[in-house]
């Protein structure tokens, strides 16, 4: 009897152009704790149940905004506007805490969490699971607390760019690159 292959696995360079193609809105991870606040860019969360409400969230493991997360035990998310491309960059670079919200009007969530001004939507999460994966930490998180922002078009990420919507009706996407197809 023979046993089967073991799988190849998949070229990390093709693994990342293939998920590109999966467009995600874009939000800002916030955590508090007595050391002060962190945050990060990601699109990799999902609603996980609507009863309770939870949120799960991924989230590399050498970033700074894990630790304050695991201390505190609560996170924060804010779902960005297309206007807010600029926040988005800037928290996604590696950049001291300070520096990352200077100048960015954030009020707090009842747990502390920093939530950004202006943003669609927000929300606050108690941290109920914490599962190893990778290069990653998946997190789940009950929401606690939940806010509606402003009405606006949002801030999405396609083909490792931005996109954004124009008005409820129509996209703007990066231009398709040529490449290798196969």
């Amino acid at each position: 009897m023979t046993s089967p292959e073991a799988p190849v696995p998949s070229d990390p360079a093709r693994y990342r152009a293939l998920m590109s193609r999966w467009a995600t809105g874009v939000s800002v991870l916030t955590a508090h704790d007595e050391g002060g606040d962190a945050g990060l860019t990601v699109n990799a969360l999902l609603s996980v149940s609507l009863a309770p409400p939870s949120l799960l969230v991924s989230i590399s493991t050498d970033a700074d905004t894990l630790s304050v997360i695991e201390r505190s035990g609560h996170f924060g998310v804010s779902f960005l506007a297309a206007d807010q491309r600029a926040v988005s960059e800037r928290f996604a670079l590696t950049l001291p805490a300070g520096e990352k919200f200077a100048g960015i009007a954030v009020h707090r969530g009842p747990h502390g969490s920093p939530l950004l001004d202006g943003a669609l939507g927000a929300l606050e999460c108690q941290v109920v699971s914490r599962t190893p994966a990778y290069d990653h930490v998946l997190i789940v998180g009950d929401v606690v607390h939940d806010e509606t922002g402003r009405d606006a078009p949002p801030l999405l990420f396609f083909r490792s760019a931005y996109a954004e919507a124009e008005g409820a009706e129509r996209l703007r996407l990066p231009a398709v690159r040529a490449g290798p197809r196969t």
